[in-house]
């Protein structure tokens, strides 16, 4: 059995055209449109190659059928300078992503959604003291990791494939679950920051017309990210008025947020001047903190994603199976959860790395 649905999803994972595929495979473009559309059935040996290029076992094309995310329901940021191709192979991914989560929720019991949702009731920082307070974080405390807060109120964290760095962060809702899918090619302080930024459209824009993403929403949920993990409280008590250069870059640590996102912060809460704002940004910039952060601390990963693994591992499952039950790679799996499985040799010999977990299997 030919599953067309699948022919167009792994197509646009490694963003080829119709005509590009067909060359590399040795057939016409219309032979490639016929198959996506159910008009015509490869051969064995058309799909053996198809298989080839697109680098996805032939078990792949005969999976279930899938119905792909559609780009409207997704809050992408500047949506009009990425190109289709590009933003496609995002969403195939994140689709791809999804049949692993799927997998997941059969065979472990994971926290559930617990995610207010007052949409544009709230102003974006009531909206963030909101769902602290939901979440029993305090007034002042700091986010040790992002990742792992918004995994345990049921938010699925996965990671994309480097391919195409100019993607960004982007979330959706599917089927009552909130997704969030990171660039890892940003810095850890800049990824922290996207995970809040994600999630404050998952809060407060989950009920906007399909595709509007406007600059005012993005603006909003920068505005919900600094409140979120620069709390004004936090800053009143640990931060001087007019604070020095060096002293922003010592104290950004305390909220594990970027020198410019600091610096944006005090801005907005008056606890630097115009002129002092401008100075600054320059300063950082000559320091190498405009286009990074030079000590920027270590990356968040997935939490949720270790402990399964660890636990697959435990009970003799390794990767590779899990890879196989997708009808999927490894290299293709490693590429959603933040590059845990690590494989000493092709096809054998994989390790995962993280704390041993405590998780409730479904029986």
């Amino acid at each position: 059995m030919f599953t067309p649905s699948r022919l167009a999803l792994a197509r646009k994972r490694r963003g080829m055209t119709l005509v590009e595929l067909a060359d590399r495979v040795g057939v016409s473009g219309q032979s490639i449109s016929n198959y996506e559309n159910a008009r015509q059935q490869p051969s064995l040996a058309t799909l053996s190659a198809i298989s080839d290029v697109l680098n996805f076992p032939v078990s792949f094309f005969s999976a279930a059928e899938v119905d792909e995310i559609d780009a409207k329901s997704v809050n992408f940021r500047a949506r009009s300078k990425l190109a289709a191709s590009t933003r496609d192979a995002a969403l195939a991914e994140s689709r791809l992503a999804m049949e692993l989560s799927h997998w997941i929720d059969e065979r472990f019991k994971l926290p559930k959604v617990d995610l207010p949702t007052p949409g544009r009731k709230m102003e974006p920082a009531l909206t963030a003291d909101y769902l602290r307070s939901t979440w029993r974080l305090g007034e002042e405390t700091s986010i040790r990791n992002t990742i792992h807060l918004v995994e345990a109120h049921g938010v699925r964290v996965f990671s994309l494939a480097p391919e195409y760095p100019e993607v960004d962060a982007f979330s959706f809702w599917r089927d009552g679950r909130p997704f969030i899918f990171l660039n890892t090619l940003k810095s850890a302080a800049r990824s922290r920051f996207d995970v809040a930024h994600e999630l404050g459209h998952l809060i407060m824009h989950a009920d906007d017309d399909a595709g509007v993403r406007t600059r005012s929403a993005e603006r909003e949920a920068d505005e919900f990210a600094s409140s979120l993990l620069m709390p004004r409280r936090s800053i009143a008590s640990r931060m001087p008025d007019s604070p020095t250069t060096d002293q922003i870059i010592r104290l950004k640590k305390h909220w594990n947020v970027s020198a410019l996102a600091l610096t944006y912060r005090l801005h907005s809460l008056g606890k630097i001047s115009d002129w002092q704002y401008r100075q600054t940004v320059i300063e950082l910039g000559r320091l190498g903190y405009r286009d990074g952060e030079p000590d920027g601390g270590s990356r968040e990963s997935s939490m949720l994603l270790q402990k399964v693994f660890g636990f697959l591992r435990e009970q003799g499952t390794m990767p590779r199976h899990v890879a196989a039950e997708l009808n999927s790679s490894l290299s293709e799996l490693n590429s959603w959860v933040f590059g845990l499985i690590v494989t000493a040799q092709e096809g054998e010999g994989e390790v995962t790395t993280g704390k041993r977990p405590r998780l409730q299997v479904v029986k």
